[in-house]
């Protein structure tokens, strides 16, 4: 892949990607990765640290087990 190539992110930054495509155009590679937000290392939070603090999260899991109950009540199981 040459210099002039735009790099797409695989994991849905889509729009980042876009973004940061559009504002390095033109720019030398050397003024590219010197403000390359994909750069270095990334913040990855595990799904389980993110359900405890979401709280979209949180009544996910609150819907979850009152469907959970429901079923029990309904079914008998």
């Amino acid at each position: 892949m040459s210099d002039e190539e735009t790099k797409a992110e695989a994991c849905g930054r889509c729009s980042m990607s876009t973004v940061v495509g559009a504002v390095n155009d033109g720019k030398s590679p050397e003024e590219r990765a010197e403000r390359d937000p994909f750069a270095g290392d990334r913040i990855e939070v595990d799904e389980s640290s993110i359900r405890r603090v979401s709280p979209a999260g949180l009544l996910s899991d609150l819907k979850d087990r009152i469907d959970a109950l429901g079923r029990r009540l309904s079914y008998g199981k």
